[in-house]
């Protein structure tokens, strides 16, 4: 027998066929959950041995080895199945279909099963063939280009961070706890799809609109770049969001960027005096190239005049000066606030020792959701699971028509959402996709995120699409009692505050318990609810910088000092990778919250109601990175960047084309034969010893890449696509645009992936389709609000009649 396992997830069996990251990131939520998670490995064992956080992903895990294309196998997998209640899986399609795993066939073996098939561009549309390797989703849809300011050269910058694989396994889980919501209504299965392309252009915070205002109205707004093609600062942000060194090499990123605490920092500087010379007017505004250039190296160079102890006793002295130090790898798990709030476990494995690791991503009651188990050696439950799949019992129900157009499994879940920008507040956009009614409390002002940008309600849009929204002012009594009415009526609250705020709005987890015991609570602040950085402002830059994401994406800027001008150019490298909104750890954090109220959700149903839920943005980052952030004794070091920013390996770079560039994925040793056969007329790589064994091309690894550089810069990018898709190995032309572009311009691609929604700004305009899709359940794709729409329509659901809410409007107390 095995242990009885703990969490909201116990009883709940998943047959884990992924061999991608993306897969193991869905199925480590739900192991960390306490679902019984079976890996179904091939002989020799899953690909995701090798990778440096498998300690970390495979946590909790049972393990078997079966070959798919063995009979007697392929029984003992039908045999799981058939009494399972989740199916992972990360094959293609088409492979999918081959094995007996099509939905269709998963349906008939066992109605009650929620299969889930997690790809690299979905089941359908031009590239539903395409191998989905994270690499090629990023080039084919122009990902690289979005941080060229990472590297000095011209062309597209690999990203090293698994952005697209922890968000499709973020929509998948999405997908997954949805679906088993709806079985307690419909008591049947379904279908459920995520892919990385979906998943990744969640991440983005407002560059889609960006980018659609500068297609519609060309010239009507135009984005300021941080910095100059020359690594100058262009932006007022640079100061405020300051990356320098200090006197003994420690990279900080500040986060000051509210008038104040801008202030605060050019006090503790030094610098205040600038405020009052006329040179400086308008500062951190400066008209001219010289004077911006002068403020940073100014600021720079005072920065560099303490050491890091010194600069941390400022932080612990001075609440309105915050920065962090840029951690790598193990680090990040020495954080205050990771180990204040006891998010840093450590695992005793047979084999490797003891592993420090992040803990669940979800926290209740301050404590992780179950104990952590080791990942398991291979086949180590062979036995067992043999004899279980031989004994199982088919659920012998009549087969449900998968057919897509149902209500949406969480019509009639209300959320009441409490929050600002986009970190928390996309959660529960995310559940509005699956049918959650969302209600959004804002000030009378509205959300800051409304105005982050010069042109009306670009910064928000994609946070405010499918809610209602309701400006109430909770410093009053009637605001208060306005939202706890609604609290009352309320299946789910999300509150992404930082510490102290919720409790002195009158909207933390006990006010609200009292009046709706029934209630799921989820805290989601971008620290912690309490502990050293509770109090801290959280912004996407700083907690890049502690999570690890700058040196994941540029490694080589650990060691970048010395004279003021390689400082210069370091600084700009970090700050490009951090503070891209396209991709940054506000949407990475997001789709992580989503599981956790989704997670809340199902718990409930399940009569397994959760205490005080909690997530944060520093945690969740960190567990995104297990990668980089898994520690132990035997740890080898993983695959790294270049220093140019090319790829990880020969097989797993960029290339420069005779008009472009591609990005070659074909890292596998079962992909070399393809690849060298191709390639046979232009160079004769079967036949070099130095590349004749996986060993050796690692070994010979820089020559291979020279010669592959030599041999790609021959001819046009598309023809490399063309040749090598044509034998199905890995390979991209990379646009020469952004992702939000190529997504709006390409009528396939548009027809494909996006949908028309209606806003008051925009009008009509694309949006992307909902992240995940259902056999059966139906999902939403709506358009924003403007802040206050709803609040008279939601008054009025209220009782409040027009005399009432006129007298409310009059007093100032709602809008």
């Amino acid at each position: 027998m095995r242990e009885a396992l703990q969490g909201p997830l116990a009883g709940l069996t998943v047959v884990d066929l992924s061999t991608t990251v993306a897969g193991a990131f869905a199925t480590q939520f739900l192991a960390d959950a306490g679902a019984d998670v079976v890996g179904v490995e091939p002989p020799g064992g899953s690909p995701l041995r090798s990778h440096a956080g498998w300690p970390a992903l495979g946590r909790g895990k049972r393990s078997i080895v079966l070959d798919l294309h063995d009979e007697a196998d392929r029984q003992v997998l039908v045999g799981l199945l058939s009494e399972a209640d989740v199916l992972v899986t990360t094959m293609r399609p088409g492979a999918a279909e081959r094995l007996g795993l099509s939905p269709r066939m998963l349906a008939e073996l066992n109605p009650r099963l929620v299969s889930a098939a997690i790809t690299g561009f979905g089941s359908t549309g031009p590239w539903a063939g395409l191998k989905g390797y994270e690499g090629l989703v990023m080039a084919k849809i122009g990902m690289f280009n979005v941080k060229k300011g990472m590297v000095n050269r011209p062309g597209p910058a690999f990203l090293s961070v698994p952005f697209a694989s922890w968000a499709a396994g973020q929509t998948a889980v999405h997908g997954i706890l949805a679906a088993l919501l709806e079985r307690e209504v419909s008591g049947n299965g379904q279908h459920v799809e995520a892919d990385l392309l979906r998943g990744v252009t969640a991440i983005d915070t407002w560059s889609w609109f960006t980018e659609l205002i500068g297609l519609r109205w060309p010239g009507a707004f135009e984005i300021v770049q941080a910095y100059s093609p020359e690594g100058e600062p262009l932006s007022p942000l640079v100061y405020p969001l300051l990356v320098a060194p200090t006197k003994d090499g420690r990279w900080l990123q500040f986060a000051q960027t509210e008038p104040r605490l801008f202030r605060a920092l050019m006090e503790e500087l030094g610098l205040t005096w600038m405020f009052s010379d006329p040179k400086w007017k308008g500062l951190p505004v400066l008209p001219s190239q010289e004077l911006r250039t002068e403020l940073w190296e100014t600021m720079i160079r005072k920065v560099g005049e303490r050491t890091f102890a010194e600069w941390e006793t400022v932080f612990a002295t001075n609440p309105n000066v915050n920065a962090e130090a840029f951690r790598v790898g193990g680090e990040v798990l020495d954080h205050p606030q990771m180990l204040h709030d006891g998010r840093v476990a450590v695992v005793e494995d047979p084999e490797l020792g003891p592993v420090r690791q992040p803990s669940t991503m979800v926290h209740v009651d301050g404590a992780p959701l179950a104990a952590l188990r080791p990942a398991p050696r291979l086949n180590e439950h062979r036995d067992r699971l043999r004899a279980a799949a031989a004994s199982a019992t088919p659920v012998g129900a009549a087969p449900v028509a998968q057919k897509a157009g149902g209500r949406p499994p969480l019509e009639g879940v209300t959320v009441l959402e409490f929050g600002l920008m986009f970190a928390g507040p996309f959660a529960s956009t995310l559940l509005a996709e699956l049918g959650a009614r969302v209600i959004k409390v804002e000030s009378l002002e509205g959300d800051t995120i409304r105005r982050v940008l010069a042109f009306p309600e670009a910064g928000g849009v994609k946070v405010m699409q499918g809610k209602e929204s309701i400006c109430v002012d909770l410093r009053s009594e009637e605001g208060r009692r306005i939202v706890h009415e609604l609290a009352r009526r309320s299946d789910i609250v999300l509150q992404a505050f930082r510490a102290g705020a919720a409790e002195r709005a009158g909207v933390d987890e006990a006010t609200l318990k009292a009046i709706n015991p029934d209630l799921v609570y989820v805290s989601a602040p971008g620290y912690g609810t309490s502990g050293p950085y509770g109090h801290r402002p959280a912004y996407a830059p700083s907690i890049g910088a502690a999570t690890g994401v700058a040196l994941a994406e540029a490694p080589h800027a650990a060691e970048g000092t010395g004279d003021l001008q390689a400082i210069k150019e370091w600084a700009v490298r970090l700050a490009t990778a951090t503070a891209k909104p396209t991709l940054q750890v506000d949407g990475v954090s997001a789709l992580g919250v989503a599981s956790t109220m989704l997670l809340g959700l199902l718990a409930r149903a399940w009569n397994r109601p959760l205490g005080e839920i909690t997530t944060t943005m520093l945690a969740t980052t960190a567990l995104a990175l297990v990668d980089h952030t898994v520690d132990h004794p035997a740890r080898r070091p993983g695959a790294t960047v270049d220093e140019d920013g090319y790829g990880l390996s020969a097989l797993y770079r960029l290339y420069r084309a005779t008009d472009g560039w591609i990005f070659l994925a074909a890292p596998a040793p079962s992909e070399w034969a393809a690849l060298s056969a191709a390639l046979a007329e232009e160079t004769e790589l079967s036949s070099d010893e130095r590349f004749a064994t996986p060993e050796s091309r690692t070994a010979h690894d820089a020559e291979l890449a020279q010669t592959l550089a030599g041999l790609f810069a021959e001819r046009p990018a598309a023809e490399w696509e063309e040749l090598l898709t044509g034998v199905d190995v890995g390979c991209a032309v990379v646009p020469e645009t952004f992702p939000e572009i190529v997504l709006q311009t390409d009528d396939v691609l548009v027809a494909e992936y996006t949908v028309t929604a209606v806003n008051e700004v925009f009008d009509e305009y694309l949006r992307m389709g909902p992240t995940v899709r259902l056999s059966r359940s139906a999902t939403r794709a709506e358009g924003s609000c403007m802040a206050g729409d709803h609040t008279e329509a939601v008054l009025g659901e209220l009782g409040y009649d027009h005399a009432a809410i006129t007298g409310l409007r009059e007093r100032s107390l709602i809008n």
